[in-house]
């Protein structure tokens, strides 16, 4: 990474960080506690009992976008339960997945378990649940660590998967999952320790999803001090990745890190100087990383909501600016000079589905560009990283 300073200056400026962060947050209106709940609701990453009930109800009722989107997951290669699983001991991923040394393998097995768990949820047929557990299992058996400079966000990517799988099938298939204890074990000593410390001076979008697993991990291991730590960071993560004007003349600097100029700041955000409200620290990369950041933001909010903190209020404002200002060119709209050079390389992704249901859904924002974007895209499928099938599990999902 750029962004890296010798051990004994990082040291020094890690201590100026944690004190100057309590000032950052109260200047971007972040909280400075994130307490788990006393008692963690399961299933409860991503997806709450409730919501996958209201999920179950539509495609059993043939009602749409619900069932297109099902059929088009159960139609992909993460649906097929033929499809056979590729765990390794060590998964090596370099800069951009290069090596690729089991990287996709992964990802994708990660997503196929979630796809069968959610499979499995909708029809009660068991042979779902059972292929969901039969690839949990084997890379449980099998994976030891993640090496090269992306392991950290190759952990967060499957990390913020595999829970979402393990939760829908321990906590509603009563079929058995004799080995259920390894894969928590798994989570604990392969995944956690690589994602839980985040990434300060890395591109925001490293940070996001990262604490998308931790947080996802620590549910469903019911670990407080994990989930605290991880919450804390994603807290403070946030107002440095979508800017608002009430934040002041310039985004807040990010927590930990060791930036701390205003050039090193206009540098951070890709050579962009100018802002304005919902404007990211990646949106002069690409909107492809962008996304994923939007992605992973969304999903902790709203796994934060299912365990009792609802975040999504007192983000409103910058959730639905983000959202509404990448749609926006997303859609084709011109971009001004003073955006990112009169240049913008765009390609979201799948990533406005669950942001979207809960600020228009479940408050009532109108969010006209993002609502273009988001139903002209349904079903909103997988990209093979950490989003998948969010049409299907929260488009209109009230709950």
């Amino acid at each position: 990474m750029r962004y890296g300073v010798p051990a004994g200056l990082a040291a020094l400026a890690l201590g100026l960080a944690a004190t100057l962060v309590p000032l950052h947050a109260a200047v971007a209106g972040t909280p400075r506690t994130a307490a788990a709940p006393a008692q963690f609701t399961h299933p409860g990453v991503l997806n709450s009992r409730a919501q996958l009930d209201f999920v179950r109800t539509q495609v059993q009722a043939g009602r749409q976008p619900w069932k297109a989107a099902y059929d088009q997951m159960l139609a992909s290669k993460y649906g097929s339960l033929s499809r056979m699983p590729k765990p390794r001991e060590v998964v090596e991923c370099g800069s951009y997945s290069n090596p690729n040394i089991g990287c996709t393998d992964e990802r994708e097995d990660a997503i196929a378990a979630y796809s069968h768990a959610l499979a499995w949820y909708v029809t009660r047929d068991a042979k779902y649940a059972r292929k969901s557990i039969e690839l949990m299992d084997a890379w449980s058996a099998k994976i030891k660590d993640h090496t090269n400079s992306n392991a950290p966000l190759q952990s967060g990517w499957a990390g913020s998967t595999w829970p979402r799988a393990a939760e829908i099938i321990k906590h509603t298939y009563t079929g058995g999952w004799p080995n259920q204890g390894r894969f928590a074990t798994m989570l604990r000593d392969v995944y956690l320790p690589e994602v839980i410390n985040g990434r300060p001076n890395g591109n925001g979008n490293w940070e996001l999803i990262m604490m998308d697993a931790a947080v996802g991990i620590s549910v469903h291991l019911d670990d407080r001090a994990s989930y605290d730590k991880a919450m804390g960071i994603y807290l403070g993560r946030v107002p440095a990745y979508f800017y608002l004007a009430s934040d002041g003349a310039q985004p807040a600097y990010p927590p930990r890190s060791s930036i701390d100029t205003r050039g090193e700041l206009i540098e951070y955000w890709h050579g962009q100087s100018t802002f304005v409200d919902g404007l990211a620290q990646e949106t002069c990369r690409d909107f492809g990383h962008t996304g994923m950041g939007i992605a992973a933001a969304m999903h902790v909010a709203e796994t934060s909501r299912i365990q009792g903190r609802d975040l999504y209020p007192q983000f409103k404002d910058r959730f639905r600016h983000a959202l509404g200002f990448h749609a926006t060119y997303e859609l084709g709209a011109a971009v001004p000079s003073w955006l990112c050079g009169g240049s913008l390389t765009k390609g979201i992704g799948p990533a406005t589905e669950v942001g979207y249901n809960a600020l228009h859904t479940r408050l009532g924002v109108t969010m006209e560009n993002t609502r273009r974007l988001t139903e002209g895209r349904r079903p909103a499928g997988t990209e093979n990283h950490f989003e998948a099938w969010e049409t299907l599990t929260h488009a209109d999902n009230p709950h």
